[in-house]
């Protein structure tokens, strides 16, 4: 199966590196895109709750989806992933 997940925060390709590495971790995820100017990444999973396990991970990272809460910690996370993702490109 293939989703898209409309999130918000994403910036750049720093961002965009970090969730690539991040979710790439999760056992069921596969052909992960970003696509920083609809705020949007896609991938590929095999079992249903995948999509929720996804969301926390994104979440967690700062990059909640796009209608949750996104108070001012989530976006301060945001940034701390992106340098994160520079720094490892």
């Amino acid at each position: 199966m293939q989703t898209t997940l409309q999130i918000q925060n994403l910036k750049c390709g720093g961002c965009a590196n970090t969730i690539i590495t991040r979710l790439n971790e999760l056992e069921d995820v596969n052909d992960i895109t970003v696509d920083n100017d609809n705020h949007s990444v896609s991938f590929s999973y095999t079992v249903e709750n995948t999509i929720s396990t996804a969301s926390e991970l994104l979440s967690k990272l700062g990059y909640p989806i796009e209608g949750d809460a996104n108070p001012l910690t989530k976006k301060a996370k945001s940034f701390v992933s992106c340098a994160v993702g520079r720094m490892n490109k």
